[in-house]
This record gives structure tokens, C-alpha cells and sequence, in this order.
């Protein structure tokens, strides 16, 4: 008896110290859940996550799964002899699998998904005889897939997905009888696959994605009466489906085979397949006629055949496919764009169920009228006919589509009346009728579109604009340019708040052109129209102003001179018309050339504008001077003596002394202001510690209440260090150039021979970075998004819309700080850098953050806009997966890009903040989705050839129509 109660406390004390030289390796539990639990005093039977046999002798279970811990493997695990169940399951474990591992040959489950191990995949996973579940995805294993692990009869589950792994698959994988389960999709695996894999009778799930797998789909795939989901999509498979596969696949839910090189038609029999849901056939060559036997597909959800050759049959221009297709109740989405379909559409498309929500057929050289009946799709959110040969007029049914968010008809032949049934659509945001041959009147109730952002009706005949247009508060985007508009422009058009982009050019609108207050528009075209009077001095309120054509039309008088102002102006033209007086020689004006000035009666300027020069003895123009003088010379004289009186005085009394530039481009005269060193110091409490919110390298900023009990930020600047004057010096000179709704405002600046100092905005929700990874502090989905469009749309500014590009140079968390109303505003411009134009590229030496820097900023020095663009795709990353950059998680062969890359399509909820999404909560998939679409725009923000890059004006729209389609699946409005 004695003998035995030794030996049990020998292999249970094995197994104790076992795991505690494992807890020794775990270097972060950020739950403490290992070090409050896992006690020296108590029985490893009682400890979370050990699960012991009946007699609480030995370990046969251990399992860390979801705790956050990060560290590494030691080599005592290899003595829980007993073990049948091992997870470490999403944590943050990094290294190689040790070899002592070899030693658990009970183990029937083993679970390293989701974690950050390297090195090649250990052989002797093949010596566990019982092994049924291998979950090692989500990691970075490299090499090949050792040959042993094809040896396993009783393996059911085989999960490597989401690795580096490499080679082929080899034949011996006809030889796991047992498997159910295999994912090896986000891989680099080469060659064909093997014909062997007829063995696997038990098949369900098969995932090879996203490789480079290449040669014929084995028939056995299709031959499999268990099969659920087939997975093969971006790969070079080739050849044709079998004719009769539908018969062989009665369990078959998801076929996903876009992104191949697969040809030939798509067989009838898939109708047998009764249980599809999912068919995605996209970005192949298929051809022939869509086959009417998928109208048999009951339970099918989704179908994709974008880009192929699939055309109508040849023996009626209807397209039959879509009225066999309504027997399918549960559909949500068509897209069959791209495909020389060359066939009407069918009356009975109304008779899609309301469940259908998606039906995108752009490019499809569709002919004949849109059905009536096309009304009845009630629960409809995107229709997509452009590009088609539609004639007729749009259905007044329409109406019935109370849920259509996007309506896409141009570039058809449409014509008739507009119907005001459009003006019952109330969830209506984007409104594509351009290039068609729509007539009459623009309808009355147009107003009351409150959700329409971008209306395109160009190029058409219509005649005339109600004045309830005008109060489209929420509109981004108008173009009614090619018709026959008249009539005048209403003041209401000045007071659109949130306008970008007008087009009214080519109609027949007449007087004056109305006065414009403080908006965002970027590009106005009121050109080849019959405006008369002035051009309004009010234009130079229009600072984000970009490309400006007023030419072709009666304006008479002078160019304001205030017109200098809009110094983001890149497209000038007031041509024909019968201007005169001089033309401004100064400013933004002076970079245009005679065809901006050409055809008007008057003019008169530098010779270079083939216009006379101006003449000063007459009294005319002496008359013109002595305004100019008075308007604005005459006031800069004074500014410039009270400026140097001020100077004095504060020089005598305290050397220190309060530096004013570029009021103009900073905020508007009344908020402006002067403040001295005595002001700031009272302040901020003689620059007290507690009023310290923030210290880099570069200096340290306090918040501060001015004498009046206005907040605000003060940098003042580390002039101890060469980098300090230059961080000063860089950031006046863009914060006086620049001015926009999500950048962070300049109020004034303090400066003398030893104290520097900007006076900024105080953003009192503080920065990005707490918002991200301090505790109590947390944003939603929502929230996000909104940061990130606010960010975009900042650095489209810069990239853009400035006289001269800005380049921020350092993107990051810390540089994002959130106002009272989390608006986001970019902050820090000290390593910015001015370009000449908007694709000048500048070498030099940066101090950008690690993590957040361009590969091209750190190998040769190259400054440019596309390097904003990394940085931008990185913050995005980090803002939707809270991880930073530079955690110790990544390292040379995995940096967070990498580490987001592998995760996508299908394991990006690996990778987001679990804070942010959770298994099971309420709109997981909607989530999810949105999720994956931010994801990807990422990596195109983050190619390695700055070329591939986005543009930022693309990153605006996309992340919108993210948000919008986020808000439309959770039910947002």
C-alpha cells in the first residue's frame, strides 16, 4: 500500500511541475488567471483549465484557450503523459513546437490555432496513433506539410489554414480514411491535387483556397455524397465541371470556385444539389446560357457568375434564367455583371421574393424595358442596370422599393418623364440616371430625399429645377451638367452645408449667380450657361476650392481680387464672358495661363495672358488703384505698424514677444487672437505638471484656459534639442497653409529667441491611442469607421487640395485626438513636409514613427504622398484590431500587415479586437462583413510598390459605402 500511494504522488507531482515550468514561460496573463489559479499549495485537478481522470491522478486535459497569454511551449509539457486533450487556442504563443511534445501519444486532440508559432510543422505529429483534431491555422509554420501527418487513420480534422506553409499535397493523403475536415486554404501550396483524394469518404468540409494549386479539379470532389462546403477559389485549377456532379452532391451547401480558369457551361445536374445556398462561379471563362434549372436550387441564397462569358439562350432574347430563379424564396443576391447576356429582362422579376436584396447586372448589354413588376421588390437595397441598352421609361412602380439605397441606370436609353415615385424612397443615398434620354422637369418632391448623397442626372434633356432641390441639406455630390436647364439659381444653393462637387455646366440657366457662404465645395462648373452680373465676392469663402469654370457665359465686371484666397484653386476659368479690369497677378490666380482669360471684352494684365497691359493715367483706372490701395494695402500698412509697435513694447518689457502669420488660412478674425509668454503661463498654472497632457521628443503640450475661460492646447517646443526649432519652424509653416473641418486648428503662436509655442484647439476627448488601449475607455464599430472617414478626408485635403501637397509624414494614434463631439482631427505637423505637387517625391532624412513608416521612407528616404497612404493603412489596421505595430508579438518575419493578411477572407475575426466582436453577440456576421471590407481596403493602402497604393480620394467613398451598408445590415438608419 505504501508502494502504491508513492507512485501516485510521483505522477501527479510529474504533472504539477510540468505545469508550472509552463506557467515560468509565460511571459503576459494579462487576466492573471494563471497567477492567482495555478497555486503551489492546491491540487493541479482544481486548477482552470486542467481537467484530470476520475481518480484525480493524472492530467488528461489541458486547455488555455482565449486567455490573451503570451510566451512559449516548455519542453515539460511533453511529461503530462497522460494527455489526451491539448489547446492553446487564440493566444498570443510564439516559437517553435518543442520536440518533447513527441512524447504525448495519447493525444486525441491538439489545438494551436490562432497563435504566432514558426518554424516547420514537427513530423511526429504523425506518432499519435489516436490523434482525431489537429487544429494548427492561424500561425506561421513554414516549410512543407509533413508527410507522417498523412499517415493518420484516424485523423478527422486537419486545420492549417492561414499559414506559410509551401510544396505539394502528396498522394498519401488518400491514406487519412477518417478526415472530415480539412482546411488548408491562405497557403502557398503548388502542384495539382491528388487523385487519391477519392479515399476520403467522409469529406464534408474541403477548404484549398487562396493558393497556387493548379491542373484539373479531381472528380472525386464532386463524387462525394457527404460534402457540404467546397472551397477552391483563387487558385489556376482549369478544365470544365463534370456534366453530371449535381447528382453526386446531395449535401453540397457552399461551392465557391471564383478567381480560377475554369471554362465550359455550367452543368444542369448542379440542380440536384437541393441544398445549395451558396454559389459563387465568378472570374472565370464559363459560357453558354445560365442554366433555368437553378431554379430548382430551393435554398439558395446567393449567386455570383460576375465576369465570365455566360450569354442568353439563342432561341429567346428573355432572360429565362431570372424567371426560374424566382422559385428561389431564400435568395438575397444576384450578380451576374459583366457577361455579354444580350437579353431582355422578364416580366416576372417582380416575382422575386422580398428576401432578395442585392441584383447588380451592370454591363450585360441587356436590352428592351425595365418590367413594372420590378416594383414589387420591396426589401431591394442596390439595383445596378448600368451600362445596359435599357430603353422605355423607369417604371413609376418604383416607388414600391421603399428600401433602395442605391439605383444605378446610366449609360442606358431610358427616356420620359423622372418619376416622383423616386421621391418615396426615402433610404435613397446614391442616384445614378445619367447618359440616358430622360425629359421634362426635374419632380417637385425631390426635397424631401433627405438620405441622397450623390445625384448624377447629367447628360440627359431634362428642363428645369424645382426650388425644392435646394434644400437637399445632406447632398455631397451633384451633376445636372448636359441639359436643357433654365431658369434662375436660387440663394438656397449657397447654403448647402456639406456640397463638394456641382456641375451645371452646358444648360441654359441665366441670372446672377447667388451668393456662396462658408461650405466645403471643392469643384463648381457653372460653364456654357447665360449667367449675368457679377462674379460674387462671396466665392472666396469657398476655401477648399479646387477647380472653379465659369467660363462661356455674361458675367460682366471685375475678378474679385479676394479670389487670391482660395489658395487650393488647381482649375481657373472665366473665358468668354465680358469681364474686365485687371487680372490679379498675385497669388493663386497668377499659376494660370491665357486660356483661362480669353474671349472677354477688358481685360487687361501681363502680357503673358495676351491681354493689354493695364493703363494708369486714366481716371478709370486711377479710380481702380486708389481701391485697391484702400482695400488692400492700406490696411496691411496699418496691421504692419501696429504689428511692429506691439513688437516694441513687448521686446522692452519681457524680450518675449507674440508672432501672428497667415491669419487668413487659419480661423475666421474673430477667433483669432494675440497672446503672450504672461497669458500662456497664467494658463497653464506656470506650466504645471498637472497640467501636462502630453510629452515627446520634441516637446511637451499643456492644456490651458485662457483669461476669457476658452481651453486650449499649448505645444511649447524642446529648443534644447536642434529638432525642436525645426519641429516649430515645420509645423507654422503648414498650419498657416492649411485649413480644414478634421484638422486640428491653430489659434495663435508665442515665439522668441528661447521659447517657441503654438496655441491649438483643445480636443477634450483626448487622443486615438487612449481610446484604443486605456482602460474604461472603448469605441464601437461605428465610432471607429467615423475616425478613420475623418482621418481619410483630412489627408485628402492635404494630398490634394492644398496650394502645395502636404505630406504628414508621422500617422499614428497618438496624432489623432477626438473633440468634444469624437470628431476626429489630425494632429502634429512638425515632420511634415511641403511638395511642389501632387506626385513630387522628396528624399530626405525622417523621423517617422517605427511600424507606421513607408519601407520606402526607411531604405532610401523618399517622401511622398503614397507614404501617408502606408502609414493611413497601418492606423487602420491597428484601429480595428488594437494592436500595435511594434507589440512585441511582431518581429521580422511577422509584422502586423502580415499577420492582418493572413487572416483574410475567412479567419479575419482572428485578428480583430475582441472587445469589438464576439461570437454569438447580436449582428456578428454584419460586423464581421464590415469588418473584412476595411480589412481589405488596408491592404490596398499598404502595397509594397507605392504605386499600388490607393489614392485617398478612392479610400473616402469606400469607407462611406462600408458605413452605409454596415448601418443598412444592423438596421441603422
Amino acid at each position: 500500500m505504501a508502494s502504491s500511494a508513492v507512485a501516485v504522488r510521483t505522477n501527479i507531482t510529474t504533472d504539477k511541475s510540468a505545469l508550472l515550468a509552463l506557467k515560468t514561460h509565460i511571459t503576459d496573463d494579462p487576466h492573471k488567471i494563471l497567477g492567482t489559479n495555478w497555486s503551489t499549495s492546491t491540487s493541479p485537478c482544481s486548477w482552470i483549465g486542467i481537467t484530470c481522470d476520475a481518480s484525480q491522478l493524472r492530467v488528461t486535459a489541458l486547455n488555455l484557450s482565449n486567455m490573451g497569454l503570451n510566451g512559449t511551449i516548455a519542453p515539460q509539457v511533453g511529461n503530462l503523459s497522460f494527455l489526451s486533450q491539448l489547446s492553446f487556442e487564440n493566444n498570443n504563443f510564439h516559437g517553435s513546437l518543442p520536440n518533447e511534445l513527441a512524447s504525448l501519444r495519447r493525444l486525441e486532440v491538439v489545438h494551436f490555432g490562432s497563435n504566432s508559432f514558426s518554424g516547420v510543422l514537427p513530423s511526429w505529429f504523425g506518432f499519435f496513433p489516436k490523434l482525431r483534431e489537429l487544429y494548427a491555422n492561424r500561425n506561421r509554420f513554414n516549410g512543407t506539410v509533413p508527410v507522417s501527418l498523412y499517415n493518420i487513420s484516424s485523423l478527422q480534422i486537419m486545420d492549417l489554414n492561414d499559414n506559410m506553409l509551401s510544396g505539394r499535397i502528396p498522394r498519401s493523403l488518400g491514406n487519412c480514411t477518417s478526415l472530415e475536415i480539412i482546411t488548408l486554404d491562405d497557403n502557398h501550396l503548388t502542384g495539382e491535387v491528388p487523385l487519391e483524394i477519392e479515399n476520403l469518404q467522409n469529406l464534408m468540409i474541403l477548404r484549398l483556397a487562396n493558393n497556387s494549386l493548379t491542373g484539373l479539379i479531381p472528380y472525386a470532389i464532386f463524387n462525394s455524397s457527404k460534402i457540404e462546403v467546397i472551397f477552391l477559389y483563387l487558385n489556376y485549377f482549369s478544365g470544365h465541371l463534370p456534366s453530371s456532379m449535381g447528382h453526386l452532391l446531395p449535401n453540397l451547401k457552399s461551392l465557391y470556385l471564383w478567381g480560377n480558369q475554369l471554362n465550359g457551361i455550367i452543368p444542369n445536374s448542379i440542380s440536384n444539389a437541393s441544398k445549395l445556398i451558396d454559389l459563387q462561379l465568378g472570374a472565370n471563362y464559363f459560357s453558354g446560357s445560365i442554366p433555368n434549372t437553378l431554379g430548382n436550387l430551393r435554398h439558395l441564397e446567393v449567386l455570383n457568375l460576375v465576369n465570365n462569358n455566360f450569354t442568353s439562350e439563342s432561341s429567346t432574347l428573355e432572360l429565362t434564367f431570372l424567371s426560374y430563379l424566382t422559385k428561389c424564396i431564400n435568395l438575397t443576391s444576384i450578380v451576374v455583371a459583366n457577361n455579354p447576356l444580350n437579353g431582355t429582362l422578364p416580366i416576372s422579376i417582380g416575382n422575386f421574393s422580398t428576401s432578395l436584396e442585392l441584383f447588380v447586372a451592370y454591363n450585360c448589354s441587356i436590352k428592351g424595358i425595365i418590367p413594372i413588376g420590378i416594383g414589387n421588390l420591396s426589401n431591394l437595397v442596390t439595383l445596378d442596370l448600368e451600362d445596359n441598352e435599357l430603353v422605355g421609361s423607369i417604371p413609376t412602380t418604383i416607388d414600391g422599393m421603399m428600401l433602395l439605397q442605391g439605383l444605378h441606370l446610366r449609360d442606358n436609353r431610358l427616356q420620359g418623364l423622372i418619376p416622383n415615385g423616386i421621391c418615396q424612397l426615402n433610404n435613397l443615398d446614391e442616384l445614378f440616371l445619367n447618359h440616358n434620354e430622360l425629359s421634362g422637369p426635374i419632380p417637385t418632391c425631390w426635397g424631401g430625399l433627405s438620405k441622397l448623397q450623390k445625384l448624377y442626372l447629367d447628360s440627359n434633356q431634362l428642363t428645369s429645377i424645382p426650388p425644392s432641390f435646394w434644400t437637399l441639406k445632406d447632398i455631397l455630390q451633384i451633376n445636372l451638367s448636359s441639359n436643357y436647364l433654365s431658369g434662375h439659381l436660387p440663394s438656397d444653393v449657397g447654403n448647402l452645408e456639406h456640397v463638394t462637387y456641382i456641375d451645371l455646366s452646358w444648360n441654359q440657366l441665366s441670372g446672377n449667380i447667388p451668393a456662396f457662404r462658408d461650405i466645403f465645395l471643392e469643384n463648381l462648373s457653372l460653364a456654357h450657361n447665360k449667367f449675368q452680373g457679377h462674379i460674387p465676392h462671396s466665392i472666396d469663402k469657398l476655401i477648399s476650392m479646387v477647380h472653379l469654370d465659369l467660363s462661356d457665359n455674361n458675367l460682366s465686371g471685375e475678378i474679385p481680387m479676394s479670389l487670391v484666397e482660395l489658395k487650393g484653386l488647381k482649375y481657373f476659368n472665366v473665358s468668354f464672358n465680358r469681364l474686365q479690369g485687371e487680372i490679379p497677378s498675385t497669388g493663386v490666380i497668377a499659376q494660370f495661363s491665357a486660356q483661362s482669360f480669353i474671349g472677354n471684352e477688358a481685360l487687361c494684365g501681363p502680357s503673358k495672358l495676351q491681354v493689354p497691359p493695364c493703363k494708369t493715367s486714366n481716371a478709370g483706372q486711377s479710380r481702380t488703384s486708389t481701391a485697391i490701395i484702400v482695400r488692400y494695402i492700406l490696411p496691411t500698412m496699418i496691421a504692419t505698424i501696429l504689428a511692429l509697435v506691439l513688437l516694441f513694447a513687448l521686446m522692452r518689457h519681457r524680450k518675449r514677444y507674440v508672432k501672428i502669420k497667415g491669419q487668413g488660412d487659419l480661423l475666421p478674425l474673430a477667433t483669432w487672437r494675440r497672446i503672450t509668454y504672461l497669458e500662456l503661463e497664467q494658463a497653464t498654472n506656470g506650466f504645471s505638471q498637472s497640467n501636462l497632457i502630453g510629452k515627446g521628443g520634441f516637446g511637451s503640450v499643456y492644456k490651458g484656459i485662457l483669461s476669457d475661460g476658452v481651453s486650449v492646447a499649448i505645444k511649447v517646443f524642446n529648443l534644447n534639442v536642434k529638432e525642436g526649432f525645426k519641429s516649430f519652424e515645420a509645423e507654422c509653416d503648414v498650419l498657416c497653409r492649411i485649413r480644414h473641418r478634421n484638422l486640428v486648428k491653430i489659434i495663435s503662436c508665442c515665439s522668441s529667441v528661447d521659447f517657441k509655442a503654438l496655441v491649438l484647439e483643445y480636443m477634450p476627448n483626448g487622443s486615438l491611442m487612449k481610446w484604443l488601449y486605456s482602460h474604461n475607455y472603448f469605441l464601437d464599430m461605428l465610432q471607429r469607421l467615423n475616425t478613420m472617414i475623418d482621418v481619410a478626408s483630412s489627408l485628402e485635403y492635404l494630398h490634394h487640395e492644398c496650394p502645395s501637397p502636404v505630406v504628414h509624414c508621422d500617422l499614428k494614434p497618438n496624432n489623432i485626438l477626438l473633440n468634444k463631439d469624437m470628431v476626429a482631427h489630425v494632429s502634429d505637423f512638425g515632420i511634415s513636409k511641403l511638395l511642389g505637387d501632387e506626385d513630387s517625391i522628396t528624399q530626405t532624412i525622417t523621423l517617422a514613427t517605427i511600424g507606421y513608416m513607408a519601407p520606402e521612407y526607411g531604405s532610401q528616404g523618399i517622401i511622398s504622398t503614397r507614404g501617408d497612404m502606408y502609414s493611413y493603412g497601418i492606423l487602420l489596421m491597428e484601429t480595428f484590431t488594437r494592436k500595435n505595430p511594434t507589440d512585441e508579438m511582431f518581429t521580422e518575419e511577422m509584422s502586423l500587415k502580415c499577420w492582418v493578411k493572413q487572416s483574410l477572407p475567412h479567419s479575419v475575426i482572428e485578428v480583430v479586437d475582441a472587445n469589438l466582436l464576439k461570437r454569438g453577440e447580436e449582428h456578428f456576421n454584419s460586423k464581421l462583413d464590415c469588418i473584412l471590407s476595411i480589412m481589405k481596403l488596408a491592404m490596398h493602402c499598404t502595397a509594397a510598390s507605392p504605386e499600388e497604393r490607393i489614392n485617398i480620394r478612392d479610400v473616402v467613398p469606400t469607407l462611406e459605402n462600408i458605413k452605409l451598408k454596415f448601418l443598412k445590415d444592423v438596421g441603422g438608419d
